[in-house]
């Protein structure tokens, strides 16, 4: 059920060149429903900040009732959340979308997640829950450069992990495809998010393959209302177009024309 929270912010970290890193506590965590979900922040009751931000769950902790977010602080509304203290409190709009189906990969099979930029940190509480049931995963990360490498140790820790940079200064120079193209270990499913181009590259890549896509788009209300995230759908399937907000942001690989 979507719910409006006021969250408290619980810690906020610098994890790379402007990657900030939010864990916040509140009621709402208990109605998420599965990896990949996202939350809608208003940052400032200003009339220039009026409009919500849509940011994706990094990480769920039942027990403590708190969310993680990660985030990269380069417009006003984000900049202005990067100043935010241990806390301050922040109206949320949430759990909003569908996220990655954990179910569609089962126990004993591999899994491969790729990850690109700030589409890097949905993933990771997917590989949690994938590991937690006892899929192998595999994480194939690519950034710019190494000053915006976040998060490697941490999935490093559940399983292998390459990390990729456009300029080659950490990890494998060049993109993800380029790491997936020496990939020879089979696997049953994959989940991406990231960029468009980088996207339309993965699906392209694994075409055939059993997979599953999440989308970043521009949002404005984040429940399906004002239409500002339609896309259109490849042929023959269900409808013409899709909201990302409220149809996915997670949708089967094929079903979105990238």
């Amino acid at each position: 059920m979507i719910i409006q929270d006021r969250m408290k912010i619980t810690s906020q970290n610098r994890l790379a060149h402007n990657i900030f890193e939010m864990k916040l506590t509140g009621k709402l965590v208990g109605e998420i429903s599965s990896p990949g979900q996202f939350i809608h922040i208003r940052v400032s009751d200003s009339y220039e900040l009026l409009l919500r931000r849509p940011i994706s769950i990094a990480s769920i902790n039942e027990e403590k009732t708190e969310i993680t977010i990660i985030y990269r602080a380069e417009g006003k509304g984000t900049t202005e959340l990067s100043k935010k203290r241990e806390g301050d409190e922040v109206d949320v709009l949430g759990p909003l979308g569908n996220g990655f189906p954990v179910e569609e990969t089962a126990a004993g099979e591999t899994a491969i997640l790729i990850g690109g930029g700030i589409g890097v940190p949905p993933l990771y509480e997917l590989s949690k829950q994938l590991t937690a049931k006892g899929v192998k995963c595999v994480h194939v990360l690519g950034f710019q450069s190494e000053n915006v490498v976040f998060y490697e140790k941490e999935f490093a820790e559940l399983g292998e992990t390459h990390i990729v940079t456009v300029d080659g200064t950490h990890g494998t120079a060049g993109f993800v495809t380029t790491v997936m193209e020496k990939f020879e270990e089979k696997f049953s499913t994959y989940y991406s998010c990231g960029p468009m181009p980088m996207l339309n590259a993965v699906e392209q890549m694994y075409k055939g393959q059993k997979g599953f896509l999440s989308f970043e788009q521009r949002m404005g209300c984040g429940i399906g209302a004002c239409f500002a995230c339609v896309c259109r759908t490849t042929e023959g399937s269900d409808k013409p177009y899709i909201k990302v907000c409220s149809d996915g942001p997670v949708f089967p690989a094929g079903v979105v024309s990238i």
